[in-house]
């Protein structure tokens, strides 16, 4: 009880800011920093003290990969955890006034973040989910096949200038990068065989829809058919943004998201858009309505992903009757 005789206010759990490196881990929470070794005793000692501290929300920077292992475990010990954009993160910063950068820096603005999305009202938006395994496993083949076919397009373009000595060398690079690439989307597809059968037929289902697309979608976005339409499409950077201010209304534009989804899923439009009776439909009432192309695409792209969000939410095959006037 307070002296009012009232009853005391709950007290706060403290929140983390954790800055990630390819050896150490950089926490802070409350007045407390601490770095441990990013590998499974570091981990382990880490979550020993959060669980200690009673921590409740423990923010990090997406950081190429390096995260994965210390999030995966920050989640199987049932922490909350909000991987965020490291462009957010710094942005931040900078709006508090904190131009330096270094981990420890960085990790009590990371601590700071935190207690302001651990106070949204919308705080699930943050929340990263957890991923199983299989689809981090998935993940990492995704990166490896596109790694690639980045090394296969290199290589190719240098053959047209090279020599005959350097196109030889050249020729038979491209000769093992083919085979690696064909070994690795066999191994893709048994790996989606055997733990996404049944979301990959859905997916499969829909005209537009191919194999990189499945592949994408699967490893790259696992919030679909998890998330409302707007937060799905805001997620992978289709949704128009406001840009107004007083009397000004100003055009709407989409940014941001996730631009390895935003590819594929571009690329599947354009072939719906001429095979796809639903998004053919409306694309073409898109242009005779005077919009233009480029708009009239990503409208396209934004109601190709509601329908497969709702496809794999309900758990229901294509039905162009259902989505016809979506």
């Amino acid at each position: 009880m307070n002296p009012q005789g009232g009853v005391a206010s709950e007290v706060a759990r403290l929140n983390v800011g954790i800055d990630v490196s390819k050896q150490f881990l950089d926490a802070c929470w409350g007045n407390q920093e601490e770095r441990f070794g990013n590998d499974a005793p570091g981990w382990d000692g880490l979550i020993a003290k959060l669980r200690q501290a009673d921590a409740d929300l423990v923010v990090i920077e997406a950081t190429g990969g390096y995260e994965r292992g210390l999030l995966c475990a920050l989640q199987g010990a049932g922490l909350s955890v909000a991987r965020v954009n490291p462009r957010q993160a710094r942005d931040f910063a900078k709006s508090m006034g904190v131009l330096a950068k270094t981990d420890r820096v960085d990790a009590r603005v990371l601590r700071d973040f935190a207690d302001v999305v651990a106070r949204h009202k919308e705080r699930h938006k943050y929340i990263t989910l957890t991923s199983p395994p299989e689809r981090e496993q998935l993940a990492a083949m995704m990166v490896r096949r596109r790694q690639l076919v980045d090394m296969h397009v290199a290589e190719h373009n240098r053959l047209d200038l090279a020599n005959a000595r350097a196109a030889r060398s050249i020729r038979s690079v491209l000769k093992t990068l083919e085979k690696q690439l064909a070994d690795i989307d066999r191994d893709v597809d048994d790996h989606l065989n055997r733990h996404f059968k049944e979301q990959s037929k859905l997916l499969d289902s829909v005209k537009g829809v191919g194999p990189v697309t499945i592949l994408t979608l699967t490893s790259c976005l696992p919030e679909l058919g998890r998330l409302d339409r707007r937060a799905i499409a805001k997620l992978v950077g289709v949704a128009p943004l406001a840009n107004d201010s007083g009397n000004r209304k100003g055009p709407r534009r989409t940014w941001g998201g996730r631009s390895e989804v935003r590819a594929v899923v571009y690329m599947g439009t354009l072939t719906a858009t001429r095979y796809n009776p639903v998004i053919k439909a409306f694309y073409e009432r898109l242009l005779a309505a005077g919009k233009p192309k480029k708009v009239a695409i990503v409208a396209c792209m934004r109601k190709m992903l509601t329908i497969l969000n709702a496809m794999l939410r309900d758990q229901s095959a294509w039905n162009p009757l259902r989505h016809v006037r979506s």
